[in-house]
């Protein structure tokens, strides 16, 4: 049979169609960078990879450090060597630009430490909370079976936190990290740590030993309180463009202590407010007192000084409250995001020789480097304990404590810290 014409001719322009779109297909795979169409993820880290914002226009940082006024911030030590001023194009992760062979050698001692530390890390649910026990001791003395107990808590304490975050924070896991979520973190470069400041759970003690190890400083014990927070001799991971954060969330031992929420708020209470402090006393004492006491004195509003504890939180638990919030009492799972971000250690105030002696031992610190023992503030009066805790709680009514322990929920599941009253639900 012979074919009609205007068929043929059909047939002939599809044909001429397909191979047309086939060979274009053939030359735009040919162009395109593999990484680009499926990019390999750091473990650990969900980063939008988009142009940097203009740093100026970042949310600002947190109230205050922990001494009498305002912090400065280190907006103006940019890291730029590695800044494109047309806006950031971050590498694709994975690739690999070549190393001298000295340099090669140092990223992959450093990166098989980091995985020995991973492979130790979060507390069986009793060692979790307690300090208990002989301190650890730096060096090879250290008993197997005493560094084999630390393994196995800080292995139970990311396996908490991880199933703390998948119940209730699943959607966190699926945001991007961005500078507003690292802005309480430190970063020491020689020994490639990162420490997500906690207040009030020994965090000018780690300031000082993050400075030992930078080489700031030959002894921790001789850092005064203001160099600690006022030098300004650390940086903060958001000072660092999105491709120096990305970089260093990704190959940097990342860490946090906590500590016990009502004993960090009592402690946070002792230090701002009974003692005379020239910012907490006029920002925060002076709209709390003028809100939550009836008949203030025009002393107590003129200097904010003279708050008392159950007005404190009043305050805290208060929706529409006066001033904002304070890194001092904020909680842990906003100040360190450990939801987004997947830290490698996480140590307890509770038992602070131990673990940080443990975690020094295991970035291979300096021996001769112990955590500081001293108290930082105030070093006349007692620490803040569970009896004091106690005190200051027994002055609120059973519905403050309530509300109190919801505020701080997410942080006593996380951590896996007791219940503090037998009354609360």
């Amino acid at each position: 049979t012979t074919l009609h014409p205007g068929t043929m001719r059909l047939a002939c322009m599809f044909s001429s169609v397909l191979l047309f779109g086939a060979a274009g297909l053939l030359l735009f795979i040919s162009l395109q960078d593999p990484t680009e169409l499926a990019p390999p993820q750091l473990p650990g880290i969900k980063l939008s990879i988009r142009p940097e914002q203009p740093h100026n226009a970042l949310p600002p940082q947190g109230s205050s450090q922990d001494g009498d006024s305002m912090a400065p911030t280190e907006k103006g030590t940019r890291d730029s060597s590695s800044r494109d001023p047309g806006g950031l194009h971050l590498p694709v992760p994975g690739q690999h630009q070549p190393l001298p062979e000295s340099d090669a050698r140092m990223r992959l001692r450093q990166r098989r430490r980091r995985l020995l530390i991973k492979r130790t890390t979060g507390a069986a649910a009793a060692a979790a909370n307690g300090s208990g026990g002989t301190a650890v001791q730096r060096g090879p003395g250290t008993p197997d079976g005493r560094r084999a107990g630390l393994q196995q808590s800080q292995r139970e304490r990311k396996r908490l936190m991880q199933e703390a975050c998948a119940k209730y924070r699943a959607s966190s896991s699926r945001r991007a990290v961005t500078p507003r979520h690292v802005s309480r973190i430190f970063v020491e470069d020689r020994h490639r740590v990162l420490y997500c400041e906690v207040p009030k759970a020994g965090c000018s003690n780690w300031k000082r030993v993050l400075m030992v190890l930078a080489g700031l400083a030959s002894s921790a014990a001789d850092i005064q309180h203001n160099t600690v927070h006022y030098g300004g001799a650390l940086r903060r991971l958001d000072t660092f463009d999105r491709q120096g954060i990305l970089h260093r969330l990704g190959t940097y031992t990342k860490m946090l202590f906590v500590r016990e929420p009502f004993e960090r708020l009592v402690s946070a209470f002792r230090d701002k407010f009974e003692h005379p402090n020239s910012y907490y006393h006029p920002v925060f004492g002076k709209a709390i007192l003028a809100r939550y006491r009836a008949n203030a004195s025009r002393e107590a509003l003129r200097t904010g000084a003279g708050v008392r504890f159950p007005e404190f939180v009043q305050y805290l638990l208060d929706v529409h409250r006066p001033v904002g919030m304070d890194i001092h009492w904020d909680h842990v799972s906003r100040l360190c995001s450990p939801c987004l971000i997947d830290y490698d250690f996480v140590g307890k105030f509770e038992s602070m020789e131990d673990d940080a002696n443990f975690f020094l031992s295991l970035i291979r610190a300096p021996r001769n480097l112990t955590f500081p023992r001293f108290k930082d503030r105030h070093s006349q009066e007692a620490r803040t304990t569970a009896g004091i805790t106690h005190r200051y709680f027994a002055q609120l009514s059973a519905l403050q404590r309530q509300r109190a322990y919801d505020f701080y929920y997410m942080d006593y599941l996380m951590f896996n810290y007791s219940k503090p009253f037998a009354d609360l639900y």
